[in-house]
């Protein structure tokens, strides 16, 4: 289903960034080919002792290219060490470096001895087509600075490739410091891991639905006193509680459903306990017990399960099941119904820009319609990030790398440190089962290198440059797009532009049909539909998701950070922004902007501003009258005739960041410090007086809009309620006349003569509300009801 970013897509032809944008036409490749020195040092044997006193050897190899050097870590005591360590070197970096020195040393604490190398002409050199297989090691003889034969061997392969090359993701790319003198040997293995490219897999997520239905035998500590039961449900860092139940006996039922996130494989038992809320303080525990979830019944669909299970409680968190057990006299039970929802799709993302609509269920899969393919190119103009060589002192700089996140892989490339112009030419594909899904790709400065660099502002997380999303449906097939995507963040300080990246993106369908098919289905599995989940176990499972998906890929290694995940998951999408209120507002304002232009025009209509349009209109109007047929085609051939006009101005490359639509552009400093606080908050108490009052005015504001719209409808529904007995005798009175009406006139009739008394000359018509709308405005609402 997934591939690596680094599989067979560089094969022959590269597409160069256009940074106007635009669509290209299909090529065998989407990224730049970037020529790669690869040396791998594998193991070495039979070296000779360098130390008089102790008779040993501490070797290690050091690989150098004209003025690049890189070292692999050195063994004590050691005459057939085991390296098995990559290095690249980026071709375009080597300058005029003509040969390649392979040289083992011996580690010593004053100066390391020479213990023999190898040279190789880069000329000489071969190269490896990207789908062939790795360059197979061999054995090398050591030789001194003169060109004798030297005792020792050491195995490693040299050739030449691209990116393509499966070494590249475990290589120390060791001319991206730039500077042979800083090449570190301690933590070198750190920091290759740090600057490689990676890709990561997010943790099968399981919704897992516990119906607490009862429990038996509860043996209260106070028999004078009425206990107030509760089963808490405990797993990992989720926690939830049921309401208290009804029976007030040592017999309580529940029936109650609570939902968590589970993550496979799953680590942590779900702990259940039947706890007394009576108390003022805490809470006494009946007992407890401990269900493992590896053999807990999978549901797929929303058919009832009717196993249910009894679990003893104990006093501590010890005893799992022991259903089978011999039960014990007087012993506390609870009865339970749990299962994992597999029909479910378990949402990290918001559905607005999700990656992945599949159920949990690989059963419930259908097959793939297309593959997306990536080319992260590079970036140009970043800002610098931090300080280097020095705490604010030195120069700026930006140790960049970006993340692509589409359904469950997430493909980190290597860190080119130490550039504001990073090119990384990585390729990233996924397969893709819905059109209407988004890719996120990410920008971010590596905080977590070896060297102590300074970040401005402290802190080791790693900042946030810029994210780009991209929405495949708005993607033709089989055309490649390269486009210049502007990195666009909001600090409290205001919107600004971090630089831009380069990206080369292609959608390629396999099957249109299916394709096609897919904008009849629902967006989400059926389960959401059948079974639905409330808005607030939604808000709380996401939240819950985000967190063990944030939580299991910062255990990998090299981890992908928490702050990384959270962003590009935008976990804080719910929290108030005033600035996205605004933005919003105006969103439905352009949205309106239709329909206030057509009701703006029919006013000009009506009025007779342009006599030969109103003529027009009255024409049409009696035709559509006269031949009703007519209507609704005319409605489809209008419709059809704009999209076709609209054809010509289609875009032409995929939407970006709008900061004009986002309202950032001309926010307040003050609600972006009010966007940026804490939760809860942490500015002084004056400000927050003076936020408070200004959301108050706000939501005056949409109140009293809210409170229209409700005494709008009550007016409607009071028409036949007899709230107004007069009002509802003249409503019943003008029914009647309108039935009689229409029954002796032709429909047409009266829909003529309506029109063309809405359509009459202004010297014709009064400024005066109409009848029906005076007669509405005086209907009675529910607002004289209201304190």
């Amino acid at each position: 289903m997934m591939q690596s970013p680094n599989d067979d897509m560089f094969l022959k032809e590269a597409i160069k960034p256009d940074p106007s944008g635009g669509k290209v036409t299909r090529t065998n490749d989407i990224a730049v080919q970037t020529q790669y020195l690869y040396v791998r040092v594998v193991k070495a044997r039979n070296l000779g002792a360098k130390d008089d006193t102790a008779g040993s050897c501490d070797p290690y190899a050091e690989v150098r290219l004209g003025k690049y050097k890189e070292t692999t870590r050195h063994f004590e005591k050691n005459f057939h060490p085991q390296w098995n360590q990559v290095f690249a070197f980026t071709k375009d970096r080597i300058n005029k470096a003509s040969v390649l020195e392979v040289t083992i040393k011996d580690k010593d604490m004053v100066k390391d001895d020479f213990m023999g190398w190898l040279l190789f002409d880069l000329t000489e050199v071969p190269k490896s087509a990207p789908l062939d297989s790795p360059l197979a090691p061999v054995w090398y003889r050591l030789e001194d600075r003169k060109g004798n034969k030297l005792q020792g061997e050491v195995m490693l392969a040299v050739w030449w490739g691209t990116q393509a090359d499966e070494a590249l993701r475990e290589a120390w790319h060791a001319d991206d410091d730039g500077d042979a003198a800083s090449s570190p040997v301690v933590g070198a293995d750190a920091l290759a891991n740090n600057i490689r490219s990676k890709v990561y897999l997010s943790p099968t997520l399981w919704y897992l639905r516990v119906n607490v239905i009862e429990a038996k035998d509860l043996v209260p500590s106070d028999i004078t006193k009425t206990p107030e039961l509760v089963v808490k449900a405990t797993l990992g860092i989720q926690t939830e509680w049921t309401r208290v139940s009804t029976s007030r006996s040592i017999n309580p039922n529940w029936n109650e459903d609570l939902m968590f996130v589970a993550a496979e494989p799953f680590e942590e038992p779900l702990i259940l306990s039947v706890e007394d809320k009576s108390a003022p303080y805490n809470s006494k525990v009946f007992g407890m017990c401990a269900i493992p979830l590896q053999n807990v019944e999978r549901r797929l669909d929303d058919k009832a399960i009717n196993n249910t299970r009894w679990f003893n409680l104990e006093k501590d968190n010890v005893t799992i099941d022991v259903e089978n057990e011999k039960e014990v006299k007087l012993a506390s039970r609870l009865h339970t119904r749990i299962c994992l929802e597999g029909g479910y799709h378990v949402l990290d993302e918001s559905t607005n820009v999700c990656s992945d609509f599949r159920p949990t269920a690989k059963k419930l899969w259908k097959k793939s319609i297309g593959v997306l393919e990536v080319g992260i190119l590079g970036a140009s103009g970043l800002l610098p990030m931090k300080k280097k060589d020095g705490r604010g002192r030195g120069r700026g700089t930006t140790d960049a790398y970006c993340v692509a996140k589409y359904g469950k892989k997430w493909v980190r490339t290597k860190t080119v440190t130490d550039s504001l112009s990073p090119k990384w030419n990585e390729q990233c594909t996924w397969e893709v089962f819905d059109p209407c899904t988004v890719v996120t790709i990410g920008v971010f400065d590596n905080c977590h290198l070896p060297g102590g660099e300074y970040k401005a502002g402290g802190g080791t997380k790693d900042s946030n440059i810029g994210t780009v999303r991209i929405r495949l449906s708005t993607l033709e097939t089989d055309c490649i797009y390269t486009h210049a995507y502007p990195l666009l963040v909001l600090p409290p300080s205001g919107v600004k532009k971090m630089g831009e990246i380069h990206l080369a993106v292609r959608f390629t369908c396999s099957n249109l049909l299916n394709m096609m098919h897919m904008y009849s289905q629902p967006l989400l599995p059926k389960m959401h539909y059948i079974r639905p989940l409330t808005v607030r176990q939604l808000d709380m499972l996401r939240h819950q998701a985000t967190q063990i998906v944030a939580m299991r890929l910062s255990r990998a290694e090299p981890p992908l950070r928490k702050e990384v995940v959270e962003y590009m998951l935008d976990v804080d999408y719910h929290m108030f922004s005033l600035r996205r209120s605004k933005a919003n507002f105006f969103r439905i304002m352009g949205v309106l902007g239709g329909l206030i232009a057509a009701i703006k025009w029919f006013d000009d209509i009506r009025n007779w501003k342009n006599p030969i349009a109103t003529a027009l209109v009255h024409i049409v109007f009696v035709i559509l009258v006269l031949y009703p047929v007519f209507i609704l085609p005319s409605v489809c051939l209008s419709l059809l005739s704009v999209g076709v006009w609209n054809y010509k101005w289609r875009p032409r490359s995929p939407p970006h960041v709008d900061t004009r639509l986002s309202y950032a552009d001309n926010a307040h400093p003050d609600e972006l410090d009010e966007e940026f606080d804490t939760f809860p908050t942490s500015r002084p108490a004056d400000v927050v007086r003076m936020r408070y009052d200004r959301l108050r005015s706000v939501c005056g504001r949409l109140q009293t809009v809210a409170g229209d719209i409700a005494i709008h409808g009550e007016r409607l529904l009071s028409l036949l309620s007899w709230r107004d007995p007069r009002a509802t005798t003249l409503f019943i009175i003008f029914c009647l006349i309108a039935a009689i009406v229409l029954y002796v006139k032709p429909f047409y009739v009266v829909v003529i003569q309506t029109g063309f008394t809405v359509l009459s000359h202004p010297r014709f018509q009064h400024n005066l509300p109409l009848v029906p709308l005076n007669f509405f405005r005086r209907l009675p609402s529910k607002y004289d009801c209201m304190i």
